[in-house]
Order: C-alpha cells, then sequence, then structure tokens
C-alpha cells in the first residue's frame, strides 16, 4: 500500500466520535533524505494508540508525546526534528535529514464538521485540498482549487510560508479491459506504483484467481463493468484485447468519461480502423486523439513485461503533465 492508501483521516474520525481523542499529525516540510514525503499522516488517540507513520520510525515516540499534550492543550503545534544519519539508516535510507510535523488536535485545532466533510470527500473519489493557516488557525477544505499540486500529488506550504496545503486525490485505479500476458505483468507493476487494478474479461478462463491473483476481477461485459465501476480524472484505462467486441464498448465509455489515460493495445494499422469506428459513432477529432495507441512510450519494447513498462510509463508521463 502506498500513502495515497492511507485511512488517518478515517482513523482519527472515528478515534474522535468514540470519545478517545484523537491527533492528526502530518509532515509540513523535509530537508534531506526525510523518511516520509510531505503530507504523510500519523493518528494518534488519546490512549495512545496510532495508525499511519510520519517518519518509518525515527521521531513517532516524540510526536506521540506531544500530540497528547496538544489534545489536553487543545490548540495546533509546529514541530522540528532532526533524523540522524544511524536513525535514517535504520529506516533505509543512507543518510539523515530534516523534518517539520504540524499536530493538530481533532475537535479543537480542527473542527469535527471539518474532519467528517474531508473523510466524506475522500469516500466519494472527489480531490479536495486542505488548507490551514498557521498564523491565522483557519482552515478550510477547497474544491477544484491548486491545480499543480493536485496533478502532482504534491502538498506543502505556499510561498508565504504559514499557508500549508494537504492535497487529498482519491487513490489512482487501473482499468484494464483484457486479461492478457501484457495485463499480467502490468498490474503488480501499476500496484507497486500506487495503482488499485481492476482486470474486466468476460472470458473467465483468462481473467481467473490463478492468472491474476489478489486482483479484482470483472466479468461482465466491458462497457457495464466501467459503467458500474465509474471513470473519474484518477482512472487510467488501458485496452488490451485487439477485439473490437471487447475493447470498443469500454472505449466509447472511456471517451465520454475523465479518465486520465485511454490507452489501446494495436498497430498503427488497427489503431486507424479504430478511429474510424470511432468517428462513426459520432467522436470528434479532439476526443479520439485522447486515446494513447499504439499503446506505451516507444522504447523498443520486446514482449508482454517491456510493453508493460512501456504502458506504465506512459500513464506516468500523462499523469504528470510530461508528453506522453
Amino acid at each position: 500500500m502506498t500513502d495515497t492508501f492511507d485511512t488517518i483521516p478515517e482513523t482519527a474520525l472515528a478515534w474522535h466520535r468514540d470519545g478517545r481523542g484523537a491527533v492528526l499529525a502530518t509532515v509540513v516540510q523535509t530537508w534531506g533524505s526525510a523518511p516520509r514525503r510531505v503530507g504523510a499522516q500519523l493518528a494518534i488517540s488519546g490512549a495512545g494508540e496510532i495508525a499511519g507513520s510520519v517518519s518509518g520510525g525515527c521521531v513517532e515516540g516524540a510526536v506521540i508525546v506531544e500530540a497528547q499534550e496538544a489534545l489536553e492543550a487543545g490548540a495546533h503545534r509546529l514541530l522540528e526534528f532532526g533524523v540522524s544519519d544511524d536513525d535514517a539508516f535504520a529506516v533505509g535510507l543512507a543518510c539523515g535529514g530534516t523534518i517539520r510535523v504540524l499536530v493538530e488536535p481533532v475537535g479543537s485545532a480542527i473542527p469535527e464538521d471539518l474532519l467528517a466533510e474531508l473523510v466524506a470527500a475522500r469516500e466519494a473519489r472527489q480531490a479536495v485540498a486542505y488548507e490551514v493557516n498557521l498564523e491565522s488557525g483557519v482552515r478550510r477544505l477547497l474544491h477544484e482549487a491548486y491545480p499543480e499540486r493536485m496533478r502532482m500529488d504534491r502538498s506543502g506550504f505556499e510561498d508565504d510560508g504559514q499557508t500549508f496545503v494537504s492535497i487529498h486525490n482519491p487513490p489512482l485505479r487501473l482499468i484494464v479491459v483484457g486479461a492478457v500476458h501484457i495485463a499480467q505483468a502490468l498490474v503488480p507493476m501499476a500496484r507497486i506504483a500506487g495503482y488499485d487494478p481492476v482486470v474486466i474479461d468476460p472470458r473467465e478462463a483468462f481473467a481467473s484467481p490463478v492468472r491474476f491473483p489478489d486482483v479484482t476481477l470483472m466479468h461482465d461485459w466491458p462497457d457495464e463493468a466501467v459503467a458500474q465501476l465509474g471513470l473519474d480524472a484518477r482512472t487510467a484505462l488501458v485496452l488490451l484485447t485487439h477485439d473490437p467486441k471487447l475493447d470498443d464498448p469500454a472505449l466509447e465509455a472511456g471517451l465520454r468519461a475523465a479518465c486520465f489515460y485511454i490507452g489501446a493495445l494495436g498497430s498503427t494499422r488497427t489503431h486507424a480502423s479504430r478511429v474510424a469506428r470511432m468517428k462513426q459513432e459520432g467522436f470528434r477529432d479532439d476526443e479520439i486523439a485522447r486515446i494513447h495507441g499504439p499503446i506505451g512510450l516507444d522504447i523498443g519494447a520486446a514482449g508482454p513485461a517491456e510493453i508493460a513498462v512501456s504502458i506504465l510509463a506512459q500513464m506516468t508521463a500523462v499523469l504528470r503533465g510530461r508528453a506522453g
């Protein structure tokens, strides 16, 4: 699981509502080889229970003590820690660094209704920015704000040095149509990169747990499956069957939705035929241009694993706003 898949705000809200007390600790700034990235969170209950991490174990003990004191005082605290080379090595880093951690008690520093709104947005797969001004103490949730931070999944301080923005994007999702050899290589790679993968193929012999262990498999017709899943701006749609009967229904759904990446396997000639079919279905040239076909970056890939690498590389380039 990556940072994107945490449930730290949800845990903090549950602890607060259970009457245990809760504090959210968030990495707000790092220098050097810090163990966790900016935006990483740790939830601490009044009883000392913890979920998540801000340093991989280097400073958690000190943060817990400060968090419980902050819970009693009812005000946020900004902490700074230097991670020694020895401590950094213990959590798998070559050298140490410095981290700043914002500690916010729930119910006082963070209003319960604001945290509940954040949790609801996350559950609904809505991208939201949590903004806090450390000088004024004003906190708010913003939709459709900080587009560059959203695109890069980059939490951090604004230029004023007082406004911290924590980005809460929905988890990345990969929907693969076609349980073929390339999919067998692509799915585990994508999972490592932070994607939640789903494989769609009505052919149960192809989309089987033996071929895709611990992966969500759907044997519906692709258009029915993607309608059930929903397609949004954090979804990559990859079509690998070569069969228009399977690929095209999902492709049409993808072109009507906001998914950030659409890729379709096939030669240049195959893609030209695909484009012609999409035009017949009434799609405009600019809509059809969203399809990456032939799929993947041109890296001279040979074999399913290398093709999977090229696809994941192209997905990353498009997600981060680079040429794909």
